[in-house]
Formats: structure tokens, C-alpha cells, sequence
């Protein structure tokens, strides 16, 4: 069982930046790919980026790529998730989830699963970020 808490999010004005982290309890957090989520007012959660369980591989959503940039600290059991240049439309609720695999993105990718729990087995509760116009 591994346990997700999400911090960092608060109120920035566009074109700032955030830094969000996510906290995993559970000694197997460095076997499991992580990703990002977010999902905003009226509107259906969505993929933001992934890592695989290394670090070695990262996979973005079109909407972030150049801006976000996920990373991992597999010895502080934790993900963060870099956010530059912020837009008015980056404001949503902001989900950590992990997968009992090594690798999402590409061959086990949002896409295949939609929405919904998008195939990750863990999930935190979620922090919010808003951008000011």
C-alpha cells in the first residue's frame, strides 16, 4: 500500500511559477512510475506528466510540455512537479498518483486508459493551484 500527500500549491500570477510536491509512504515507491493529474472547475481530470521509476523517462501532455518538468528523489520517496510560466488555464486541482509498474507515458499511456483513474492504482487528495490573470 503506498500513501500520497501533495503540498505546494497556492494562488501565483501568470507567467510564475509553482513547485508541487508529492510525498509517498511505502518502502516499494522507487519500483512504481508516478504522474501528475489535474483537474479543473466543470471539467474532467487529465494526464499532466509521468516518470518512470528511475527517473529516466518522463512524458508530458501537449499543454505543459516547455513549461512543467516532473522529477523524483526515489531516497526522499518523493515527485515533484516544476511549473513555469503559468497560465490562467493551468488552475485546477492538482493530483499525485503511482503505478505498480515502471513506466507510463508511452506503451501504458493516459490515452489508453482515459479518464477516470487512468490506470495508476494510488492517488493522493489533491492540492490547488490557481493563476491570477
Amino acid at each position: 500500500q503506498v500513501q500520497l500527500v501533495e503540498s505546494g500549491g497556492g494562488l501565483v500570477q501568470t507567467g510564475g511559477s509553482l513547485r508541487l510536491s508529492c510525498a509517498a509512504s511505502g518502502r516499494t515507491f522507487s519500483f512504481y512510475a508516478m504522474g501528475w493529474f489535474r483537474q479543473a472547475p466543470g471539467k474532467e481530470r487529465e494526464f499532466v506528466a509521468a516518470i518512470s521509476w528511475n527517473g529516466g523517462t518522463t512524458y508530458y501532455s501537449d499543454s505543459v510540455k516547455g513549461r512543467f518538468t516532473i522529477s523524483r528523489d526515489n531516497a526522499k520517496n518523493t515527485v515533484y512537479l516544476q511549473m513555469n510560466s503559468l497560465k490562467p488555464e493551468d488552475t485546477a486541482v492538482y493530483y499525485c498518483a503511482g503505478g505498480s509498474f515502471p513506466y507510463y507515458g508511452v506503451t501504458r499511456s493516459p490515452d489508453l486508459y482515459g479518464p477516470g483513474d487512468y490506470g495508476m492504482d494510488y492517488w493522493g487528495r489533491g492540492t490547488l493551484v490557481t493563476v491570477s490573470s
